[in-house]
């Protein structure tokens, strides 16, 4: 653990990271929470849903190959800080999305295409300016930790910012509705949306590359650039000018892309889909849905912050970073199959499927943790955004499968009188996804191959 006298001012930018995870997550999850209601005064059906959720993860999954090369090339701090300007506006915006479907058909009547319902354009229009935004928000997060934290701090420091999903996923709950219900549905866009603009005054305030950070001290830097490896680079000339294709020539890309595409979209399904299943499964709506998803979601922080400080067991038992992040994915992995119990349980109460996907999404979270840290223990810092797009988009798509096969079995069962088959389906996914996703990554990346020729 860090020792007193060499500073903490790194945790400071862990914070600020935390702050905006949270801020990103909040925005992202206000939608999935007024989706019953929204699908009423619409008229959606499940398929509209996945439509719009899936331009959502569609444009989320394109943007994060374009952000994480942005941020390489603004910088952290300016990259950050045109992602969260992007996102909040098209937070905001969602208020409006009706008014924006109108315009949208006027002009698609123009050219002779037919007219889409306005609130499903309208919406799926203000989702991809959302996931334009948001897609610069993990590839600068893991560059700004890969720039205050040495190696074996990484994943712990992660888990912590990545634990602000969880936090964002806690209080959309406990005050969409609450605000949806006291105000309407509007309010609830554009209050949250507004907060990223607070963040945006901190970050620009607080964070400076650590060599230029006058409130770091001499010994923390030292700390922070304390890995051999890292300082081996860090002499070496910064190399930029490397390509999409090049990065696609190693293993350890793969390793981390298919890692994301198959499990992403499970944490997809369970953020825009477990408000509908409550609904649907058990007649919760509104307030309702505040506490169990409260629960649900404030699980998932021990498995976030857990899950990062796990590898430190074997780490500090004689492992490299990668192969011990490896051996705690392992086990974390096997959680989830937990949720296979969700369906044939869930007839006692609504709180057995919500405690096991609680547990299911804790290990998410976990696995998060760790599987971005792989990119920062084997590529340069340089390069380590580019890398975290690649698997971002990689992820994203996953996410666009994960609710079309959804929206598309909800649909067809739910025809049927039988909706809780389409949900036994999708559950028993989510539960062995991330044994089949370890499996590929160690057979793609069996040992500690760091790179070095970018």
């Amino acid at each position: 653990m860090t020792v007193p006298s060499i500073g903490r001012y790194r945790w400071t930018i862990c914070a600020l990271l935390f702050f905006a995870t949270t801020v990103n997550y909040l925005d992202r999850q206000v939608l999935s929470l007024l989706a019953p209601e929204l699908s009423r005064e619409f008229g959606w059906s499940n398929t509209d849903y996945a439509n719009i959720t899936a331009v959502f993860q569609f444009v989320y999954a394109i943007s994060m190959l374009f952000a994480g090369r942005i941020i390489d090339k603004l910088g952290t701090k300016w990259g950050y800080i045109w992602a969260i300007i992007i996102w909040s506006i098209g937070a905001i915006i969602h208020a409006y999305a009706v008014a924006m479907g109108h315009a949208a058909n006027n002009v698609l009547a123009l050219v002779g295409i037919a007219a889409v319902p306005a609130s499903v354009i309208g919406f799926m229009f203000a989702r991809a300016v959302l996931a334009f935004g948001e897609a610069g928000n993990f590839p600068a997060a893991i560059k700004a930790t890969a720039e205050y934290f040495p190696k074996k701090e990484r994943s712990f420091a992660t888990g912590i910012f990545n634990s602000g999903a969880n936090v964002g996923a806690i209080l959309a709950p406990l005050t969409v509705p609450w605000i949806a219900t006291v105000w309407d549905w509007q309010t609830a866009f554009i209050l949250v949306g507004a907060i990223g603009f607070f963040w945006m005054v901190l970050w620009g305030i607080f964070y400076e590359k650590p060599e230029k950070q006058h409130r770091l001290s001499a010994a923390e830097l030292q700390y922070i650039n304390s890995d051999a490896a890292e300082e081996t680079v860090a002499r070496q000339p910064a190399q930029v000018s490397f390509s999409w294709f090049k990065l696609l020539g190693y293993r350890q890309t793969w390793a981390f892309t298919l890692g994301k595409f198959l499990t992403d979209g499970v944490w997809w399904f369970f953020l825009f889909w477990l408000p509908k299943y409550l609904g649907e499964q058990y007649g919760l709506k509104g307030t309702e849905l505040m506490l169990p998803l409260a629960i649900l979601y404030s699980m998932t922080m021990f498995g976030s912050i857990g899950g990062g400080a796990f590898p430190m067991y074997f780490i500090n038992r004689g492992h490299n970073a990668y192969d011990g992040r490896m051996r705690a994915m392992l086990i974390i992995a096997l959680f989830p199959l937990v949720v296979l119990l969700a369906q044939p349980l869930g007839h006692l109460t609504f709180w057995v499927p919500v405690l096991l996907i609680g547990v299911g999404a804790s290990a998410h979270q976990a696995w998060s943790a760790n599987i971005f840290t792989t990119v920062s223990d084997m590529f340069p810092k340089h390069a380590v955004a580019s890398v975290v797009g690649i698997g971002g988009m990689a992820g994203g798509m996953g996410g666009v499968v994960v609710s079309k096969i959804g929206g598309w079995l909800f649909d067809y069962y739910g025809a049927q009188g039988q909706i809780s088959t389409g949900y036994a389906i999708m559950f028993s996914f989510c539960a062995v996804a991330y044994l089949i996703a370890w499996s590929l990554m160690k057979l793609l990346v069996p040992r500690y191959r760091p790179i070095q020729d970018l």
